[in-house]
């Protein structure tokens, strides 16, 4: 009450076309900085007018023109030129971690990977699935019984397919929890490339953003919750009125996370830790009890973050650097996509394996408040720009571009592959402008 209020128009350019778009109230991210989201449900022609006013001041550059035809999420047309789609997208020239991933593979040898993946790692992980994408259509099969998570590549690869024409390619995604390919380089024989979501300093899989981030990246406004956004404007009270404890709350997954609710016990003035849910260690709920489920949003009441392994990399730990609190993140093997762009002592403070020097950690942060709130809010600053939803677009591609330039034979539809249909798009009139190239109805 008596605060000036936001407001968001936005229509089609041309007053005869009409849209049905979703646009919640802006989020305030505390610090002077507000998202505006939206979802379109169905496609224009001519282009968006997006006005932004506060009070009745046109504001922020307002109004803003996409110049059209601009399409909703589930519109089939691919932009045929993929320099040019990357350059609307504003993605990166170099992203330092596929650079990397790919050094072990000047060139991908398909005929061997045929040969040696499927009984190499499917048997043993049961969480293979091959594809192969040609003609900017997405064919897979299965490989093992742990393959469910498939559903989210899915998703991925066919929205990337409706929006820009994809390399042709045929790869192996691991769609398990570890990284599976341990041979180096100068092995023999040498590693094969295992994409995956996950990676590891011991490890040559080739890393995607996970599933997590994915799906919360495509599913915004529509089927999740705590997406990347959503967290941003909801990081709790200002720095100063946050309770000064770290905080932990998760399964049972490793060893320390056991730990850490001892050091709580131990120490609760300096930490709230609890195990929500015992799943590999059941004989120890007795022993150490079993917490409360606590909606994430809340976890940024408290001003430090304790980030400890699950079975791999904890994949909260960008939706805790996205918080406005002090991320102390555990010493690990593992990584996700864009951890190669975070520095320890810059972007969060590092705690041992173990986890013997935490409690020393966060009473540094008590200690040392303002350093801390910096580290805080670099973190933040950081994952901002590493988490935006394009860049996940423009990092999936890049993998492909970069696989699909080593190949050393064309890819083709295998026995037991199946295509993945794009969704039914009936809600929504979608003319997409672009000529598509002739072809048989599949």
């Amino acid at each position: 009450p008596g605060r000036t209020q936001f407001k968001v128009v936005i229509k089609a350019l041309s007053p005869k076309e009409v849209t049905r778009i979703y646009t919640p109230r802006p989020l305030d991210r505390n610090d002077g900085t507000f998202l505006m989201r939206y979802r379109m449900y169905g496609s224009v022609t001519k282009g968006l007018k997006i006005e932004i006013f506060y009070g009745d001041q046109h504001v922020a550059q307002s109004p803003y023109i996409l110049k059209g035809p601009v399409y909703h999420e589930y519109c089939d047309c691919p932009e045929e030129d993929p320099e040019v789609w990357q350059d609307v997208m504003s993605c990166p020239s170099q992203e330092p971690q596929i650079t990397e991933d790919f050094i072990s593979f000047p060139t991908i040898d398909l005929q061997r990977m045929l040969k040696e993946i499927p009984g190499k790692f499917s048997q043993t992980r049961g969480a293979i699935v091959h594809y192969t994408i040609l003609d900017n259509h997405v064919y897979r099969r299965s490989l093992g019984k742990y393959t469910d998570f498939k559903m989210f590549s899915d998703e991925m690869f066919l929205s990337l397919a409706r929006k820009v024409r994809l390399p042709d390619v045929e790869f192996y995604l691991n769609v398990g929890d570890w990284p599976v390919e341990y041979r180096k380089a100068n092995d023999t024989p040498g590693p094969v490339p295992v994409i995956s979501w996950c990676g590891s300093v011991d490890s040559r899989d080739i890393i995607l953003p996970t599933y997590d981030v994915t799906h919360s990246t495509l599913e915004t406004l529509r089927g999740v919750t705590n997406d990347l956004l959503s967290i941003q404007g909801n990081t709790g009270p200002f720095w100063e009125n946050k309770t000064e404890q770290a905080l932990f709350r998760g399964r049972d997954s490793r060893e320390e996370r056991l730990h850490l609710v001892k050091l709580s016990k131990e120490n609760p003035e300096l930490l709230d830790a609890g195990i929500t849910g015992y799943f590999f260690f059941r004989e120890k709920e007795k022993e150490l009890g079993k917490a409360q489920l606590m909606g994430f949003f809340d976890f940024f009441k408290y001003k430090y973050q304790v980030n400890v392994d699950g079975t791999v990399a904890a994949y909260r730990f960008p939706y805790l650097l996205l918080g406005d609190s002090l991320v102390l993140k555990q010493d690990s093997q593992y990584y996700e996509h864009f951890y190669i762009g975070l520095k320890p002592w810059k972007h969060y403070v590092p705690v041992k394996r173990n986890l013997e020097d935490l409690l020393e950690k966060i009473k540094w942060a008590k200690e040392n408040d303002e350093e801390a709130r910096k580290i805080a809010k670099e973190g933040q600053l950081m994952a901002r720009e590493l988490l935006q939803p394009h860049r996940f677009y423009c990092y999936y591609y890049k993998v492909l571009q970069k696989y699909a330039e080593r190949q050393t034979s064309k890819p083709e539809i295998r026995d037991g592959m199946e295509l993945v249909p794009q969704p039914d798009d009936r809600d929504s009139v979608c003319n997409c402008h672009r000529k598509k190239p002739l072809r048989e109805d599949l």
